[in-house]
């Protein structure tokens, strides 16, 4: 490896037992000799030892100098995962649900589950507009048609906000991706409720999935997709999804194949792109070293092909496909009783 043609990768391990997951990743990945520079910033812990001003700033300093970041998770004690999302652009969330064997799957057939749900990442509930439903109210932007509760002026509202450029942009990318696989994309909100923002958000989604003949177009209201998700996976391949429901649907999926251990991501924009686990911290393994890596390791697959290492991604997703074909070496979640630094050995094994 060359230093001076390295890329620069901002390492975060995140809080709780996600540096736990971190640690064993970044073991295996310095394994396959890659042209990568890591630049591994200390644990949320760690990071306590600054006040919250100075831990943003040293945070997205290091983030700024990136050529890319593998995010481990964040229960807010380490910053960056809005900077990440918002300050960076990034409105594609790539989440992949595919079922290998060896996946510990509740599902009595999960062979062939194999689909992305691309979530528009920067819109929808997430944009934070919410307080006292009186201020909704007062300014007179409930239409007379709307069920406003009887209570309504002691209660709370958040907004939900849906753009056309938002939408166009998403759009494309989840079109762009399909074209890449199986040529079929899936569009789904709660359009029956929410005319003014789901089914216009489905109707644009629609216009632009127009300009790519190709690709067979299917829409479903948002709850069927959720049953759909379980009984017939296998009929799905590109899923796009608004904000909300990208987030809890994709946590679905990933139980399907055997839970968020299994999950990884990446979070796209037009000149940044990020990669991290879809679970959480795990607070209640924290410090146990049980918690599974694979989420994290899969998200380094997904960061190695975003930078052009398509080998080392290939080579890595082929040692573990075999940890888990072999399941000898399987974290707890998996049915095993291996901790998270044995399932590390056992991928540099198969490397």
């Amino acid at each position: 490896m060359n230093p001076e043609n390295a890329l620069n990768v901002c390492v975060i391990p995140g809080d709780d037992a996600a540096p736990e997951a971190m640690a064993a990743t970044l073991r295996v990945l310095k394994f396959l000799d890659v042209p990568i520079t890591w630049d591994c910033l200390p644990t949320g812990t760690e990071l306590l030892k600054l006040d919250a001003a100075d831990r943003e700033k040293f945070v997205t300093e290091r983030i700024d100098k990136a050529s890319t970041v593998l995010f481990g998770a964040s229960d807010g004690t380490t910053p960056g995962a809005s900077y990440l999302r918002w300050g960076k652009s990034t409105y594609a969330n790539v989440r992949p649900i595919k079922w290998l064997p060896g996946f510990n799957s509740p599902l009595r057939r999960p062979e062939g589950i194999d689909y992305v749900i691309v979530r528009e990442n920067l819109e929808d509930m997430y944009v934070g507009i919410m307080g006292p439903a009186s201020k909704l109210l007062d300014a007179n932007l409930v239409d007379p048609r709307s069920h406003v509760p009887k209570d309504a002026a002691e209660g709370r509202f958040a907004a939900k906000i849906i753009t056309r450029s938002g939408t166009e942009r998403v759009t494309r990318f989840a079109c762009e991706l399909a074209t890449q696989r199986r040529n079929k994309i899936t569009v789904s909100a709660k359009t029956n409720m929410l005319p003014a923002t789901d089914k216009w958000f489905c109707e644009i989604a629609k216009e632009i999935v127009q300009e790519y003949p190709h690709l067979h177009y299917e829409e479903f209201i948002v709850d069927d997709l959720a049953h759909r998700l379980v009984m017939r996976p296998q009929d799905l391949d590109v899923l796009l999804l608004p904000n909300l429901y990208g987030d809890i649907l994709s946590d679905q999926g990933a139980a399907t194949i055997g839970g968020l251990g299994l999950a990884p991501s990446g979070c796209y924009g037009e000149d940044f792109a990020y990669f991290e686990p879809s679970h959480g911290t795990a607070p209640d393994i924290s410090g146990l070293g049980v918690i599974n890596p694979t989420a994290t390791l899969m998200s380094a697959i997904l960061m190695f092909r975003h930078v052009g290492l398509s080998s080392a991604a290939d080579q890595l997703g082929k040692a573990i496909k075999r940890v888990y074909t072999i399941a000898e070496q399987l974290t707890q979640d998996q049915g095993g009783t291996s901790t998270t630094e044995e399932f590390a050995d056992a991928v540099i094994g198969e490397l």
